[in-house]
């Protein structure tokens, strides 16, 4: 069997949560591969709303395994709380859940020294959402990580040397903090991981794969802020492409099947970093407005602007995309005129690729389209598009070279419309 991937093609808050939420009665196993507490899938079925941040988004579907990989970074005090949240509505993980023992621990130390870089760029903040995602993946790459297989290993040592080096950092900083409650609040999450399956989990998934089990490899954040492949510096730490798939969750790249590639009708961002296509109008704020564009997790407003199919495209090969999932469509309904970016003009020049740099001197190129101006969140087969809508699926489909397979036309898991299109 391969694994099938699904991707966010954008700035991240595509909208992967809900389509994971979807696709997960096709898949045995729903597995988390990259990221941590620091991205927020929304889902909302049955008059509730969740919003999960470590936990695969296959834990409603109660026969399915889900796993977090080794590629997650995981902060056990907010696992816990997160984990609790979905106890309290109904939604036991104990028997569904399994976390690699690879995967690295976000402790205290991590998330004040995150506050203290982001202080120290003044002017020049990145703009993280503060979980001590980056710091974690910068012990882990300079070989200094805590992980989880640590709790079975000599873990109070491990985390004493790890907690002495961090205070070292923030004393020659001159940061001061006080983690006393957060660390209390961090043990307490500890022996509750202790209850879950710790386990290898590349041999598990593996096994898996070779017993007829189908997959379902579920990615963070989005593209464009992959660290190797996005806007960098204004990036989060992790491979958010496919090949992340394959390094965080130990799959060989031979057992990539489909990659499911998910992108909003417009386009959005949050915190800092370059935007060509942003908005700064009315249409920008009409647009937030219409689709509730705040983030999961921090609450911040997300900028707002038009679809970048010169980023889309990129995305697309570098992820190798098979199928296209489309989210927000409702969220147009009412324009007279929908506008798409097909190439950047740089330095007087048009340019259709994605360059090194677009933190300056980038100037969208639009090509404009009729909006649809019908309501669409109510429609429940694609028979039911608008004329203006079905070309505007045509206009995507023939610039990425992909199909568009699904269609979302609202936020529950109903208000999804699956497109009988050649793959």
């Amino acid at each position: 069997m391969k694994v099938d991937v699904l991707l966010g093609l954008q700035w991240g808050d595509e909208g992967k949560g809900k389509v994971v939420d979807v696709l997960t009665p096709d898949y045995d196993v729903v597995a988390r591969f990259q990221g941590g507490p620091n991205a927020g899938h929304t889902l909302e079925f049955e008059g509730q709303k969740y919003v999960l941040r470590s936990i695969p988004s296959g834990i409603f579907q109660g026969d399915k395994v889900n796993i977090i990989g080794n590629g997650v970074v995981l902060d056990p005090a907010l696992f816990k709380a997160e984990a609790e949240e979905l106890a309290k509505s109904g939604h036991s993980l104990k028997d569904r859940l399994i976390i690699s023992k690879k995967a690295h621990l976000i402790m205290p130390t991590h998330r004040v020294l995150d506050a203290a870089y982001e202080a120290a760029k003044g002017d020049s903040k990145v703009g993280t959402t503060g979980k001590g995602i980056g710091p974690t993946y910068t012990d882990k790459v300079s070989r200094n990580g805590l992980r989880v297989g640590d709790l079975l290993h000599n873990f109070d040592q491990k985390y004493a040397a790890a907690k002495a080096r961090h205070e070292q950092i923030l004393h020659d900083m001159h940061f001061e903090y006080d983690i006393t409650e957060t660390e209390k609040a961090w043990f307490e999450g500890i022996e509750y991981l202790k209850q879950f399956q710790l386990v290898d989990s590349e041999h598990v998934i593996n096994q898996m794969l070779d017993n007829g089990k189908s997959v379902l490899c579920e990615g963070a954040q989005g593209t464009m802020l992959d660290v190797d492949f996005g806007s960098y510096p204004f990036v989060t730490s992790s491979n958010t492409v496919c090949a992340g798939a394959c390094t965080g969750l130990g799959v060989s790249p031979r057992r990539i099947g489909d990659v499911y590639g998910i992108f909003k009708a417009y386009c959005t961002r949050v915190g800092s970093g370059p935007f060509p296509t942003e908005l700064f109008d009315e249409v920008g704020d009409k647009i937030r407005d219409l689709g509730h564009e705040y983030g999961a997790v921090t609450g911040r407003k997300r900028r707002c602007g038009w679809i970048d199919l010169v980023a889309l495209k990129y995305a697309v090969m570098i992820d190798g995309v098979t199928k296209l999932i489309m989210m927000k469509s409702d969220v147009l309904d009412d324009f007279d005129t929908i506008k798409a970016c097909v190439a950047y003009k740089v330095n007087g020049e048009e340019i259709d690729h994605f360059p090194f740099d677009i933190s300056e001197g980038v100037e969208p190129v639009y090509v404009e389209l009729p909006g649809w101006k019908t309501p669409m969140s109510k429609m429940k087969g694609e028979d039911e598009f608008p004329e203006e809508f079905n070309n505007y699926l045509s206009f995507l489909e023939e610039e990425l070279g992909v199909p568009v397979k699904i269609v979302s036309v609202g936020p529950d898991r109903e208000q999804t419309i699956v497109r009988y299109v050649d793959d």
